[in-house]
């Protein structure tokens, strides 16, 4: 391949990338989260979601794991899987609702696998001792490599706050319901 070659493939991987549409091209992750519109669609998104898991009738408190099940499966499916956490959390809900049917049809015992103890634990550099910890906390991100898991990590704390913004607001919301209904209540 000479230079000539080489320019014309450059020139034609420039323009193709011009020619992609909108949906294609990826968006910067830090803008995609931080935008007001895409506050609303996930408040309310989770408010919708909240409601259908609780029953009007019941004066029981929300589960918190239910709650933050819903809230990160919201958060999963505003983000349409584009990123690898969002596939992560979506997949594992899917995986559970099959366990939950499969439970119910046929009741088995799992034999669990022997435990290998390592005589020689290997002590690993800090940095990479890291790394492996923050592969674990974004889900779905594992074994990936570096780069790519600081870029995950990077969407899926923009993603976090952005819920924590939502939660924050919706919480304020049902505390001033709360007083407001305690006043009225107590007036009376």
């Amino acid at each position: 391949m000479d230079a000539d070659d080489s320019n014309n493939s450059k020139t034609l991987l420039q323009h193709s990338n011009k020619c992609l549409p909108k949906i294609l091209t990826p968006e910067p992750t830090q803008h995609r989260w931080k935008t007001e519109i895409q506050q609303q669609i996930y408040s309310s998104r989770l408010t919708q979601a909240l409601r259908r898991v609780t029953h009007p009738r019941s004066s029981s408190p929300l589960n918190g794991n239910l709650v933050r099940r819903t809230a990160d499966s919201v958060l999963a499916a505003t983000a349409k899987g584009r990123t690898r956490w969002s596939r992560a959390i979506l997949a594992t809900r899917f995986r559970q609702s099959l366990a939950r049917r499969r439970r119910r049809t046929k009741k088995k015992l799992l034999a669990r696998k022997p435990e290998l103890k390592t005589e020689k634990v290997r002590k690993l550099p800090a940095v990479q001792r890291k790394v492996k910890i923050l592969g674990r906390l974004v889900p779905g991100c594992r074994k990936l490599s570096f780069p790519n898991l600081l870029e995950e990590a990077t969407d899926y704390i923009s993603a976090l706050e952005m819920q924590v913004k939502a939660m924050t607001a919706l919480a304020e919301l049902l505390a001033g319901n709360q007083r407001n209904f305690a006043g009225i209540s107590n007036d009376s």
